[in-house]
């Protein structure tokens, strides 16, 4: 079942530039002011199509704003917009990477087999500091993308790799909780 509308755009209808850091006072001053906008009670003596409409675009606004106000979802969402990351794709981690994380693998493996409190404890401090590094690069690059002054293909390119570097991290997070 492939979905061919296209999502919408949610900076668009904020009438803000697309970055992957949105002024989060703008994001919320518009959502307000769209929400009193398109408050249902005020087309409640409309027609019943004009009504479907508010309703429409009142789920648009708050879609608009769960997504641009949660770093994690806006992310994910600007990624998708700029057609850099599609829903189902099988993306390849670079082999440095995944030879990194096959010790944390192993490790958990192990951990399964034997439990050791203290052996856990390291792996998790391990994946902390993968994790910090991440989103400490993530954070440089998506500054670099908002400033508009470097190439955006390389700069989205290498923010997709921390995209699903952090997934990876994320499911190994899963494991050692």
């Amino acid at each position: 079942m492939s979905n061919d509308k296209q999502q919408p755009n949610y900076f668009e209808f904020y009438e803000l530039p697309v970055k992957f850091n949105p002024d989060q006072n703008a994001v919320k001053a518009k959502f307000y002011a769209l929400s009193k906008k398109y408050h249902p009670d005020f087309y409640a003596n409309e027609s019943e199509e004009r009504q479907q409409d508010v309703l429409e675009l009142s789920t648009l606004n708050n879609k608009a704003y769960q997504t641009l106000s949660n770093a994690q979802k806006r992310l994910k969402y600007v990624l998708e917009l700029k057609g850099i990351v599609a829903t189902d794709e099988g993306y390849q981690l670079p082999q440095s990477f995944l030879m990194e994380m096959m010790d944390v693998n192993e490790a958990l493996m192990d951990l399964q087999f034997e439990p050791d409190p203290q052996r856990l404890a390291e792996v998790s401090n391990q994946v902390d500091v993968i994790e910090k590094a991440l989103k400490e690069t993530l954070a440089k690059l998506m500054v670099q993308f908002d400033s508009g002054l470097e190439a955006p293909e390389k700069l989205l390119a290498e923010i997709k790799d921390i995209f699903y570097r952090q997934k990876y991290v994320a499911r190994i997070r899963e494991k050692l909780n």
